[in-house]
């Protein structure tokens, strides 16, 4: 949790004193416009417990502080709702933080909003309009105006409407409003800063499914590629571990330090070939040529009609992740692609896929754009013009979003603007981080905590900023609020990987993120597990 005097240094601090009327679902009622409720508003103790979980974010809160947490509904159409929850902590910031989703799921992220309100945040997180986990999305089967409120409008009226009720608890206005989510959660918030620029100061994403129409087919064509089962081409789960063990040994090394530890998996020379079953190996751990096929489509962008490009490959490090859900001897392709194309697209509950599935299927999504979900305005210069700051990461062993994503959706943005005379560091800086899976977790202890979206209530429910290192330069948060307040911009930030990801068994490592395209190289001396050890280098320097 962030010290007050840590506040005070870097952020000039000043907590509010006392909240403008009692915790009561009454005392919320006036503040509420004709279509809203409240469901419940709630006092904790400080030290004391939340528990109100939901099929996206099952876990408990405790060990929060003193606040009020409330619950509102929201009535969004003849045919839709909506709810969001608020913390409003009995010692506040004078801050604002929207937490995001994940997947297709539904449920108000309280997890986020603990991980916020312990560092003194109004949290506010909305379920998007329905309840439900990640991968399931029959929620949205023939229900357009549920579409829409996970696509935006949830979050957007949740973010206006928990303002109003902030400053109006608190008798005070916020002086800054922040975002941070990751996958879902980094879609959220770039489409927020594409449709709402003046909703937030201060915008943190990770691995945004920014592309939705052409990231959830993704995921389609990709199993498919893998099936049928009984096919010669088909690559089961336990030679996954083999083909990253290879890639792993072939890669490591030509970033200039052996660490197991992929730095840059797109400039790595990987010889696929090397997997290939000759008479003296064991066939167990190797892969026949038509198995090789598929390997190279996975390494490979998707093109089809008129070699169109339709989605970035796979990254070089990533196969822990990924395999899991291609290498799967189900028969049936992953549901991050068949749930949207059959409740968001189709509008059916049965598809013969390896018959029916093509490129027109990307097409009708494209045209459709369900909810208007992608977040493809690479104009964001309402919101840098207004002052706004944008941090984007993603880890560079992603095997659920390819991070090819994020290096394409920043290079439309440059494209869209450098032309106009925009210089999009001034406001827009994206971080890659070496062997991070989607959002959390890495490969083989590589760093990679920075506090982002999710990240610290996956380290414990009490963890907030980054123990031990909590300032603007381990912290992504406090990064951009430093970059937004004083005008401080971001560098590299460090990255932090706890030994078992237990915070009390002390760091392992630690590792500079450079802002895209730098990358960190070690210096050749000192200890490679300290950030001292490594330089942002590159042809281009941002700046």
């Amino acid at each position: 949790m962030w010290t007050k005097s840590t506040l005070l240094a870097v952020l000039a601090f000043h907590p509010a004193s006392i909240q403008a009327f009692e915790c009561t679902a009454s005392a919320f009622d006036g503040l509420l416009p004709s279509n809203a409720t409240v469901n419940f508003a709630t006092a904790v103790p400080a030290g004391g417990s939340f528990n109100y979980p939901n099929p996206e974010f099952p876990a408990n809160d405790t060990g929060l502080p003193a606040l009020c947490a409330v619950s509102i509904n929201v009535i969004s159409s003849t045919q839709s709702s909506f709810n969001f929850g608020l913390f409003l902590p009995e010692i506040w910031n004078n801050r604002y933080i929207a937490s995001g989703n994940g997947g297709f799921g539904g449920g108000s992220n309280w997890n986020d909003m603990e991980s916020n309100v312990l560092n003194g945040f109004a949290a506010v997180s909305t379920d998007t309009g329905h309840l439900s986990g990640a991968f399931d999305a029959t929620w949205a089967l023939n229900r357009p105006e549920s579409i829409i409120d996970w696509g935006y409008r949830a979050m957007h009226e949740s973010v206006v409407m928990g303002k109003q009720i902030t400053e109006a608890y608190y008798n005070g206005s916020i002086q800054y409003s922040y975002y941070a989510g990751c996958s879902t959660g980094g879609r959220q918030g770039l489409k927020e800063i594409q449709m709402f620029p003046e909703d937030f100061d201060g915008v943190l994403v990770g691995a945004p499914a920014w592309w939705v129409s052409h990231l959830q087919p993704w995921s389609l064509e990709a199993g498919l590629w893998n099936l049928p089962v009984d096919a010669p081409t088909h690559i089961p789960s336990t030679l996954f571990p083999v083909i990253g063990a290879e890639v792993l040994k072939q890669c490591d090394p030509q970033d200039g330090l052996v660490d197991d530890i992929i730095q840059d998996p797109y400039g790595c020379d990987f010889y696929p070939e090397a997997l290939l079953c000759n008479p003296s190996l064991n066939q167990s751990n190797c892969l026949t040529a038509p198995q090789m096929k598929t390997l190279y489509k996975f390494y490979h962008d998707w093109t089809d009609v008129n070699d169109t490009f339709v989605f970035p490959s796979y990254p070089l490090g990533a196969e822990g992740q990924y395999g899991f859900l291609l290498g799967t001897e189900s028969g049936v392709p992953s549901p991050l692609g068949t749930a949207w194309v059959l409740n968001f697209i189709l509008n059916t509950t049965t598809v013969d896929w390896l018959a029916e599935f093509d490129y027109s299927v990307v097409q009708l999504g494209d045209s459709i754009n369900p909810g208007h979900a992608n977040a493809d305005d690479f104009d964001l210069s309402p919101f840098a013009k207004r002052g706004g700051k944008l941090i984007h990461y993603h880890g560079l062993s992603d095997g659920l979003i390819p991070t090819g994503s994020s290096i394409y959706f920043h290079k439309q943005v440059l494209a869209t603007l450098i032309p106009e005379g925009v210089n999009v560091p001034d406001f827009y800086k994206l971080y890659l981080v070496p062997g991070m899976q989607h959002c959390q977790g890495s490969v083989n202890d590589a760093p990679w905590y920075i506090a982002g979206g999710g990240q610290p209530f996956a380290l414990g429910p009490t963890v907030s900023g980054v123990p031990g290192f909590d300032d603007a330069k381990h912290n992504a948060l406090l990064a951009l609020m430093q970059w937004v307040e004083h005008g401080i911009p971001p560098e590299e930030i460090i990255a932090t990987k706890y030994v078992n990801d237990t915070v009390t068994d002390g760091v392992n490592s630690q590792r500079p993120l450079c802002p895209y395209p730098s990358q960190a190289r070690y210096n050749g001396t000192g200890n490679p597990n300290e950030a001292e050890s490594w330089t942002c280098k590159g042809l281009y320097t941002v700046s």
